[in-house]
């Protein structure tokens, strides 16, 4: 499916550039469809062997069937170098499901249920911990998304639990405000988050939102007295 050519609409001159590691072990990949269909967005899997482009507004870590072994491809592949140059651009990186658990300080896998047992370091961009065991995490669920205040639903499939002072900014809170259910965790400085909720760019809402914040954040021309 993913050698499929792009959607027609996702041209090289849209002005949203979104830009997508193709993890070896990649999951639950049909969370990109509704962001490859918006007209003025560009989104750009990139397969091993080729950097991600240094000019993606968005940085976007999806699922995997295997965090660990995903992340040493990833640093295998320079990619961490790429996106931690992308984030100190000012650019946005988002992680969905494993791809929140890589955005992490750790990610331990004690009982070896991922592959073999033992604890990676992440990439550090979020200060959140995490450890894969107990029972497997099979809901639907809906929230609403901290940053624009839409709804957003989906579905969590996972093994692990992520926790650390980031997750005190949760990324989704619970509908009925009721904290156990909030989801994911937001950097300080808002340019990084992550969550475990499948499918929420199906909310039309909220990814209109979003992407409106990418054009409202995007410099407009030259200012010179300030260069």
């Amino acid at each position: 499916a993913l050698d499929r050519p792009p959607a027609p609409r996702a041209r090289d001159d849209a002005p949203i550039r979104i830009a997508v590691p193709r993890l070896a072990r990649i999951a639950n990949f049909d969370d990109l469809d509704p962001l490859s269909m918006e007209p003025d967005v560009a989104l750009d899997i990139v397969p091993a062997g080729r950097p991600l482009p240094g000019d993606a507004d968005i940085v976007l870590l999806p699922g995997s069937k295997s965090t660990r072994a995903d992340l040493d491809a990833l640093r295998a592949e320079g990619w961490d170098i790429d996106i931690h140059a992308h984030y100190r651009r000012g650019g946005l990186v988002i992680g969905l499901c494993g791809g929140y658990q890589m955005l992490g300080r750790t990610i331990a896998d004690p009982e070896g249920i991922e592959g073999a047992p033992g604890k990676s370091e992440g990439l550090g961009l979020l200060a959140v911990e995490t450890v894969i065991g107990g029972a497997k995490t099979l809901r639907e669920t809906g929230a609403v998304e901290s940053s624009t205040g839409e709804a957003v639903r989906g579905y969590e499939i996972h093994m692990g639990e992520t926790k650390g002072s980031d997750a005190a900014r949760p990324m989704l809170r619970a509908v009925g405000n009721d904290p156990s259910g909030n989801d994911g965790a937001v950097s300080a400085c808002g340019r990084v988050m992550g969550c475990y909720l499948h499918g929420l760019f199906g909310a039309d809402g909220f990814r209109h939102a979003f992407l409106a914040r990418i054009r409202r954040d995007r410099p407009r021309g030259l200012d010179y007295a300030a260069r």
